[in-house]
């Protein structure tokens, strides 16, 4: 079990929610929309997946992570970094 199962549904929905927007992003290109609409939507877009991220790794913090530290020894190393790393990702995008 992951550490986001229980907002599963959650998460599902705001994905499903931007993937309509990503939909909606390829209807105003394809219609010659004005290129700053077009823009302002990616911002919205990227600012929902964002969201998402940060609430997965929120959840990862909560749970993988917190367990791991909690058993200690290499696992709990490794999860560490894996977040670490993982908000690099973040972080850079």
């Amino acid at each position: 079990m992951r550490g986001y199962t229980g907002d599963k549904d959650a998460f599902l929905k705001r994905l499903r929610r931007i993937e309509g927007q990503v939909r909606g992003l390829q209807r105003m290109v394809e219609n010659d929309e004005y290129c700053i609409d077009v823009l302002t939507q990616i911002s919205a877009a990227t600012k929902a997946l964002q969201a998402v991220s940060l609430g997965l790794m929120d959840e990862h913090l909560k749970h993988c992570v917190a367990e791991a530290i909690a058993q200690g020894g290499e696992t709990a190393d490794e999860k560490v970094r894996e977040a670490s790393e993982a908000i690099a990702r973040l972080v850079r995008s």
